[in-house]
């Protein structure tokens, strides 16, 4: 079985868009790319052909991977969240050593961003963050070494 995938409402609703759009006018523009290439003769040299084939290859891949992601997708309701504890779907905010806080929302891997806050649960970060309360110091091993954070708040 297939692990769920954490998603906001709106980030569910664009990859909802993004899959749409790709088995809509994508396909269809790849299709007659392909038609258009097929047409022109020898396929084995025909570099046109060649390229559409790839592409076509990305966007089926694309295809099939937005369509395991919301068959099992398990929207982040932020308000809904506990906040006890960190999870999936919180703020959590935290303190290395003395440098200043810093505040992230929890999300699944598909919508970590780490430059606007939001770090997935599977990051080593987020991982070492998650079961844990206010006042609980937790190592996390990231690629710039073992780091100590301290957890200031939980909203």
């Amino acid at each position: 079985m297939n692990n769920p995938s954490y998603l906001t409402k709106e980030g569910a609703e664009k990859l909802h868009q993004e899959l749409e759009q790709l088995k809509g006018p994508s396909r269809d523009d790849l299709s007659r790319r392909l038609r258009l290439a097929i047409q022109q003769g020898d396929l084995s040299e025909n570099a046109d052909y060649i390229a559409a084939k790839e592409e076509q290859g990305f966007l089926e891949g694309r295809i099939a991977e937005l369509t395991t992601i919301l068959s099992n997708v398990v929207i982040i309701e932020e308000n809904a969240a506990k906040k006890d504890k960190v999870d999936v779907g919180v703020k959590v905010t935290i303190q290395e050593d003395d440098f200043p806080e810093e505040t992230y929302f929890l999300v699944g891997p598909q919508e970590a961003n780490p430059a606007e806050g939001r770090i997935s649960h599977n990051s080593p970060i987020g991982s070492a963050l998650l079961g844990h309360k206010v006042g609980d110091v937790v190592e996390a091993t990231t690629p710039g070494g073992t780091v100590k954070l301290k957890i200031t708040h939980i909203e």
